[in-house]
């Protein structure tokens, strides 16, 4: 009962302060970590102990940045770098299934103080399990959608975590098959994504837009992921098989429902007015592809509003692409009432197949 106490006492009292050594802060910081995992402990714990935690991520990215300016070398790094890593595990294990604690920690993010510096997440990356890059990604996601850049030194900032994170994603892309057969969604399958979640937000900002379009490999990445999905959601029933309940609205909680609607949100994005991409899709056959994901699809429930944007931008001022989706539907390859639902029609003209938009009428 008294180490009961004790243990609740602590978590309660604010951590050493910022100037003690990486060391004593790193052993403080994962003992209140493993308090945090029981209920009563998240419950009792102050706000002071986050602002603590606050500063002491404040400070240590701040010294590992300013290390990374300098091209000098940081003392303790590797014990720097796990504080913070022990830090984003202390914050997670304060919010399971804790409100209030769930807001400081939004709080901690918005500030997006340690997203300034590109090499600081890196190395954090490295150090963090799955789990803990999920919760990474999602409040990377946070400020995606929140920040708008104005300066060349953001721009800068961003165009880092892109290439970072498309790096990751084309690394990872593949764990998601895992999720065919485990019957629990295994953790490195839920960052890719995560991965993918992000990318899309970053890439839904015109501004941001035409140099995620660059990033080499990205584009091809995605049609894989799509390929390969689709294929194994044909080859056996998984959450990857298009799936229609005719008799109720059940809700899918599965993590990685609308997983296919993303890769082709993402991919259309990719292909907005951009010529060099929607010819590579076309290179890559990825048109079919996309195509043969319009039906509906409990598991992809925003998958055919996704599939109507992409197939618009791969086909605009594209008339190749134009032509292949009209010869596709004249043999029976493309499925009519699809491109219906998409606002398209084939029109012959001279003795050649014209893909136009039709005005819907007024219901």
């Amino acid at each position: 009962m008294a180490m009961a106490m004790a243990m609740a006492m602590a978590a309660a009292e604010p951590l050493p302060a910022v100037a003690a050594a990486p060391g004593a802060r790193l052993e403080s910081v994962r003992a209140l970590a493993g308090l945090f995992r029981e209920a009563q402990h998240r419950e009792m714990a102050k706000e002071s102990v986050f602002q603590d935690l606050l500063e002491i991520l404040r400070s240590t990215s701040s010294e590992i940045e300013q290390a990374y300016k300098d091209s000098c070398e940081l003392v303790d790094l590797d014990t720097s770098l796990l504080l913070i890593a022990e830090c984003f595990r202390c914050l997670r294990n304060a919010c399971v299934e804790c409100a209030r604690n769930q807001h400081v920690m939004r709080f901690l993010i918005v500030t997006d103080y340690f997203l300034k510096c590109p090499e600081l997440v890196e190395a954090l990356y490295a150090k963090l399990s799955n789990q803990e890059r999920v919760t990474l990604l999602e409040l990377m996601m946070v400020n995606v959608c929140e920040k708008n850049l104005h300066t060349n030194e953001e721009m800068n900032v961003f165009m880092r975590h892109a290439d970072f994170l498309a790096g990751r994603f084309q690394e990872k892309y593949e764990a998601v098959l895992k999720l065919t057969s485990a019957e629990d969604a295994d953790e490195e399958a839920l960052v890719a994504i995560r991965l993918l979640d992000v990318l899309c937000e970053m890439t839904s900002n015109n501004g941001q837009l035409e140099y995620l379009q660059t990033l080499p490999g990205l584009l091809e990445t995605v049609l894989d992921t799509l390929r390969l999905t689709h294929l194994a959601g044909k080859q056996t029933v998984n959450v990857f098989t298009a799936t229609h309940a005719v008799t109720g609205q059940e809700e899918v909680l599965h993590p990685a429902v609308d997983f296919k609607s993303h890769l082709i949100r993402l991919i259309g994005n990719l292909c907005y007015k951009n010529k060099e991409n929607q010819d590579k899709v076309y290179e890559l056959d990825g048109i079919p592809l996309i195509l043969d994901n319009c039906s509906i699809d409990d598991n992809n429930p925003f998958v055919n509003p996704w599939a109507v944007y992409a197939i618009r931008n791969l086909t605009e001022q594209n008339e190749r692409n134009q032509e292949l989706i009209a010869q596709m539907e004249e043999k029976g390859l493309a499925d009519n009432s699809a491109l219906e639902s998409m606002g398209l029609e084939i029109e012959k003209r001279d003795d050649k197949l014209i893909l136009r938009s039709v005005r819907k009428k007024p219901s």
